[in-house]
């Protein structure tokens, strides 16, 4: 039997899982009422999502706009509360239609419960989504 994942690791195997371009792996690991949230989104993009199914349609044709290469700068800071934690994090490669860089700054605040993501709060930079150039920053 193996030894239960903190959420800190699971969330580092997550970031496996998308580099690897694993998405149905990485949607295996949300709670099935699991909730993102962007509370940075601009206007026309989804503020929430609520469930495993919809977290999975979003995400299912990222690897087609994002070609991600690594995760540099991971900071995973635990929080008074054992299940969550806050992330600080960029995410680097290119963007597939336009073959240009993809170099996006994260701050996450990530719940998980019983080995599952139920909370996902993604504070990434709407502004990159209006830079000449970057017609694709978040997996829409």
């Amino acid at each position: 039997m193996t030894m239960p994942m903190t959420p800190s690791e699971l969330y580092r195997h997550g970031l496996q899982l998308l580099l690897e371009k694993d998405i149905p792996g990485w949607v295996d690991l949300w709670d099935d009422n699991g909730v993102l949230e962007f509370p940075f989104a601009p206007e026309g993009w989804p503020e929430r999502l609520e469930g495993k199914t919809a977290v999975g349609d979003y995400m299912r044709h990222y690897p087609d706009h994002v070609d991600l290469h690594d995760f540099p700068d991971v900071k995973i800071h635990q929080t008074t509360d054992t299940e969550t934690i806050v992330v600080e994090m960029r995410g680097v490669g290119r963007l597939v239609e336009t073959d240009s860089p993809f170099d996006m700054t994260y701050i996450a605040v990530v719940t998980v419960k019983d080995q599952r993501i139920t909370s996902y709060r993604d504070y990434w930079n709407p502004l990159a989504v209006q830079q000449p150039g970057a017609d694709f920053a978040g997996a829409n």
